[in-house]
């Protein structure tokens, strides 16, 4: 006995290290991206988010002043300007790629044709030749700088007041908030009927449902729009409405159903003794103690429309009043999606909502999970 007992010990342990592994698994990425939403592009690029909260080092070249910015001072011209931008502060410095760090600040270096170029520590440059410069485009000063760390909310200033968010935050909402309940009614009255009710063909409707799970969205998305304009729907929210309900029925009608399966079978029969209806039933005693379930795929369903780009842009369209945030997001971003910085903001921004809806909706699953677990006397 004490072998076993020793077994699930350690078997307790394991799971829990493998519950902790799977938490810093999805929590460290996180709060780097957190990191990464407050620093600018430029610190971004030249470390990781883990040195945020250290001096970063860079290296870039600055061109020099033209010819248009000599000055004659006795028998030389000289050029003059500073190197480094706000906050900055100058490590060593070069004239070509091969060597960017050759110098030290304030070292002079001398030049072909008599001309010499000196770089103090504070970034300003000296370049001086004893003849007139021609040079109409500058030459380039290697410069290896080190920056203080730095955080800033400009990147989430720029997503806010991005043209034409506010309305797609309330596209959004008019999408995700009946994507989520028609979908959730429906399946419910489908799920009691196949886990409860007695009529030919169940097996089969059972086993089309599982089978729909299987069956990627993309390859319906056309042959489903097409279907939207021939009988009028075209593009619109109630097209949308449809689509994600039809999406979201197979997987919200097997979890709902396998879980109705596992609810006592003699509180249902006590009730179909005493009178009761099936819709009674239903209303009165499955969905009452189904709530965690509906509450969960409520929750998965939410996050899921929330989140939609390709379905919003199938069948809502891509004109600027009928944009879902996630495409004015993909719109700020550009082609290539380069601004990380913003990326950053743009995700943190887009799941505030889907946070709240998590945790308000984890309150009450709990509720329901304790209501359902509690036998009256």
């Amino acid at each position: 006995m004490s072998a076993i007992a020793g077994t699930r010990a350690r078997l307790v342990w394991a799971v829990n290290l493998a519950a902790l592994a799977l938490v810093l698994l999805w929590t460290i990425p996180t709060f780097g991206l957190l990191v990464s939403s407050f620093r600018d592009r430029d610190q971004i690029a030249n470390s990781g988010w883990w040195r945020a909260g250290m001096s970063s080092e860079a290296s870039n070249f600055v061109r020099a002043g033209t010819a248009a910015d000599q000055a004659q001072e006795g028998d030389l011209w000289v050029i003059a300007g500073n190197v480094l931008t706000e906050g900055q502060s100058l490590s060593a410095w070069g004239t070509n790629s091969r060597d960017p760090a050759a110098y030290a600040p304030g070292d002079t270096a001398e030049l072909k044709d008599g001309q010499a170029l000196s770089v103090a520590e504070d970034g300003s440059y000296r370049l001086t030749s004893p003849t007139e410069f021609t040079d109409q485009r500058g030459m380039r000063i290697f410069v290896t700088t080190t920056a203080p760390p730095k955080f800033t909310t400009e990147n989430y200033a720029r997503v806010i007041g991005a043209e034409g968010l506010g309305q797609a935050f309330l596209n959004t909402f008019t999408v995700t908030i009946p994507a989520t309940i028609i979908p959730i009614l429906i399946a419910a009255f489908a799920a009691y009927a196949l886990a409860w009710m007695e009529f030919p063909g169940r097996a089969l409707l059972i086993a089309g449902v599982v089978g729909l799970l299987v069956v990627p969205l993309q390859l319906a998305l056309i042959p489903l729009l097409k279907f939207h304009n021939e009988i009028g729907l075209g593009k619109g929210y109630m097209g949308i409405w449809l689509a994600h309900t039809g999406f979201g029925l197979p997987l919200a009608i097997y979890l709902l159903r396998n879980y109705m399966v596992g609810l006592p079978r003699e509180i249902i029969e006590s009730a179909r003794v005493d009178g009761a209806t099936e819709f009674q039933i239903f209303r009165r005693i499955i969905l009452p103690l189904s709530f965690p379930a509906l509450a969960s795929f409520a929750i998965f369903q939410f996050l899921w429309v929330w989140n939609d780009l390709l379905v919003a842009t199938v069948f809502l369209g891509n004109r600027k009043e009928q944009l879902v945030m996630t495409g004015v997001l993909r719109e700020l971003l550009g082609s290539r999606g380069g601004d990380w910085e913003i990326l950053a903001a743009s995700a943190f921004i887009s799941i505030a909502v889907p946070l709240i809806v998590f945790f308000a909706m984890q309150k009450y699953l709990v509720r329901g999970l304790l209501a359902g677990s509690v036998k009256g006397g």
